[in-house]
């Protein structure tokens, strides 16, 4: 499989280092930087995102926060973030169970680990990545209810962000980059 475009012939210096780094980090020659050297600004903004957006908080742990990039990436259904985000799920004590969920095979109702926080959470995200967006007052409320004002803007700019590389990456045509061949990706979450 092989993106709409191909990679500008000569990478600026300064993008070159970006990409190298992005290498030393994931340990794959990534596509997206090379392609978004066609427009350094965005390639720059785009990296800059990326570094600042939440992994992990004093009151969001990594394991909440890698469910609701899995649950967007699914919702969305991009191949390239579903390949990403679901690299190494099993190291945030994520099951095979949570995961099949997550893919939409049983609903998410039907698995008894999943934390209240979490069940909210990963609701917030699908309706963050879904059109029109809708967010009705039942469940504003009880988002409310269960989460920090600080928590809520971390949750939606984490499912922002896998919806703006969905967006991009889908609309560039980009493939996966064979970080979760051990796991079948199936697109297209179930609420």
């Amino acid at each position: 499989m092989k993106a709409f475009i191909d990679p500008p012939r000569s990478i600026p210096f300064y993008l070159r280092i970006g990409i190298w780094i992005s290498r030393k980090v994931t340990g794959r020659d990534l596509l997206p930087g090379k392609l978004l050297a066609w427009y350094p600004k965005v390639a720059i903004s785009s990296g800059i995102m990326e570094i600042l957006v939440a992994h992990k908080d004093k009151t969001l742990n990594k394991r909440i926060l890698k469910l609701v990039r899995l649950r967007t990436s699914f919702t969305v259904a991009c191949p390239f973030c579903i390949d990403m985000n679901s690299y190494d799920h099993d190291q945030f004590g994520i099951t095979q169970q949570e995961y099949s969920a997550l893919q939409g095979r049983i609903t998410i109702t039907e698995v008894s680990t999943f934390s209240v926080r979490e069940i909210i959470a990963m609701e917030y995200a699908v309706l963050i990545s879904q059109s029109p967006l809708l967010f009705p007052q039942e469940f504003v409320t009880k988002l409310k209810a269960n989460f920090t004002e600080r928590e809520m803007v971390i949750l939606a700019s984490t499912a922002a962000q896998v919806n703006y590389w969905a967006r991009l990456l889908q609309a560039l045509g980009v493939p996966p980059a064979g970080f979760s061949d051990h796991c079948e990706i199936i697109p297209r979450a179930s609420s």
